[in-house]
């Protein structure tokens, strides 16, 4: 497992945060020149070919025959689930709200870290863990005025468990396969499946292929989706996968932020009492004592 200076890892997360959070805004402004399953298979699918120019050359360390299970598997739950649930949910909910509610997603990882990656529970990271939880739905309240969709909140909290378990799956198997083959084929494998979904359920005359889009589009796929999980998976498969999925509670912050700039969604006093929530979870989490025992030890 490579160690990485703690600069090059905050440059990997700020990257990474920035990045997965102007995704949203970005993301509900392409849905208005392309159906859902298909405008997330293209970008997927456009990414994936990008990775696969960087992992060409390592041909040696596919062993796809006896690795093929872990590509599926991941590309179920980390792309297919991920990306198929939340380009339809953001149909339901503004931009902001619905990333909210999918960054649930690091309770989750904490949860499931402790439970299967035998990471362990102290009491900062706990009150960390809580915090940040808190902060999200502070945000989200902030968002329940006129209606809001029930199936809009289902999809969101289903992306959040499909990613948990994704990103816990590709911690789990980061020792047995390539990172950069990993990443490239399960972004390729869950692009080809949502473009095909989307081509039996939707039509592709239905894309308006205007200049916007495009650049949108080509945006997205290259730092989004090849860069982005690239950054993500490094920083899963070097440090605590708990730790770096806490970080991610900022990335709602980055998504009402930028929606709020971009799409008119407005700021709240909930967004600001949030972020506080959000920045003390950070701090919370990222202290572990050096001498006092875990709290919780998963066995």
């Amino acid at each position: 497992m490579k160690q990485y200076s703690k600069t090059r890892i905050g440059f990997f997360l700020a990257f990474l945060v920035f990045m997965w959070g102007v995704n949203w805004p970005l993301t509900k402004f392409a849905l208005h020149y392309s159906p859902p399953l298909l405008f997330a298979g293209i970008r997927l699918f456009i990414g994936g070919i990008i990775l696969l120019i960087i992992a060409v050359p390592r041909y040696k360390m596919l062993r796809f025959k006896e690795t093929w299970p872990i590509y599926f598997i991941s590309a179920l739950f980390n792309i297919i689930l991920f990306y198929g649930l939340q380009t339809i949910g953001l149909n339901y909910l503004p931009a902001g709200l619905f990333t909210a509610i999918v960054f649930f997603q690091p309770i989750l990882m904490g949860l499931f870290s402790w439970i299967w990656l035998g990471e362990s529970m102290y009491p900062f990271k706990i009150l960390g863990l809580i915090l940040g939880f808190a902060g999200v739905l502070v945000i989200c309240l902030g968002g329940l005025k006129g209606h809001i969709s029930i199936t809009g909140i289902c999809l969101a909290l289903g992306s959040a468990l499909s990613w948990a378990f994704g990103t816990v799956f590709m911690k789990k198997t980061s020792n047995k396969v390539d990172g950069i083959w990993l990443t490239t084929l399960h972004i390729i494998i869950g692009g080809l499946f949502l473009m095909a979904s989307g081509t039996l359920t939707e039509s592709w005359s239905s894309i308006s292929w205007n200049p916007a889009f495009i650049a949108v589009l080509l945006f997205i796929s290259v730092f989004v989706i090849a860069l982005g999980w690239l950054d993500f998976f490094t920083l899963v498969s070097s440090g605590e996968a708990s730790k770096v999925s806490t970080y991610t509670f900022l990335i709602p912050i980055i998504s009402i932020t930028a929606s709020s700039l971009f799409l008119k969604e407005p700021i709240t006093m909930n967004l600001l009492v949030g972020l506080l929530l959000v920045i003390f979870s950070i701090i919370l989490v990222s202290i572990k004592p050096k001498t006092s025992k875990p709290l919780l030890v998963s066995k």
